[in-house]
């Protein structure tokens, strides 16, 4: 189970004054500030007035790790797609990012200028979260990940983002979480009809500067600038 911590956001703001926003999840192991740096390199609109928050996971036990303690959305119990997932784990760190949601409304910005994004463990929090999500975001942003909780999708998917486009990409060479299960995962999604963006990179199981590009590019035209 998760410990109950703050998520404790970096936040960077692209422009005075945002209208949007971005909730970007790390991967296992990792924390905000692991991808906080990588803002600039989206290569975003000098228009764009986006803020960036890069929340911390909680730390926790990892079963796959002989129980080391580390930063993680939940606990990864085996080491094939099927019996990796700690679902339990999984609602928890979900509720996490819909009280983040909550108060980006609080603070002037809806869930329809706001993009759910992550890597690896965040990216299949990203697609949980989003697409169980009650109101319409502008998008979801999943790299190097897969989804979780097929089995449930169709009691719980939220008719609200079944339109919301989503970006995924993925390395060819990943030995960490591999190819297959990211195009399962596409194709998974597909076939219940959501709109997804696919993209391979020559990489392992990281990220590239084309990658980042073409996720700012997607950024762009999901949350273009408000007049």
């Amino acid at each position: 189970m998760t410990e109950s911590a703050p998520l404790s956001p970096i936040e960077i703001e692209t422009q005075p004054n945002p209208d949007a926003a971005v909730i970007w999840m790390h991967g296992l192991g990792d924390s905000g500030y692991g991808w906080s740096s990588e803002v600039y390199a989206l290569e975003l609109p000098r228009t764009a007035r986006i803020r960036f928050l890069f929340p911390n996971a909680p730390m926790m036990p990892i079963t796959i790790n002989q129980g080391y303690r580390m930063r993680a959305w939940y606990d990864v119990v085996g080491s094939d797609l099927r019996s990796r997932v700690d679902i339990d784990g999984m609602r928890a760190s979900q509720k996490s990012i819909e009280a983040l949601l909550q108060h980006e409304y609080r603070r002037g910005i809806a869930p329809s200028r706001t993009v759910l994004a992550g890597f690896s463990q965040g990216g299949a929090l990203a697609l949980f979260a989003g697409l169980r999500h009650p109101e319409r975001l502008a998008g979801i942003v999943a790299l190097s990940t897969y989804l979780i909780g097929v089995e449930t999708l169709a009691q719980e998917a939220s008719a609200a983002n079944q339109q919301t486009p989503i970006f995924m990409a993925h390395g060819t060479i990943d030995p960490v979480v591999l190819p297959q299960w990211g195009e399962t995962s596409r194709e998974a999604l597909r076939e219940r009809h959501y709109e997804v963006e696919w993209r391979t990179y020559p990489m392992p199981h990281s990220a590239t500067e084309q990658e980042l590009r073409d996720v700012g590019a997607f950024l762009a035209r999901v949350l273009p600038a408000l007049k």
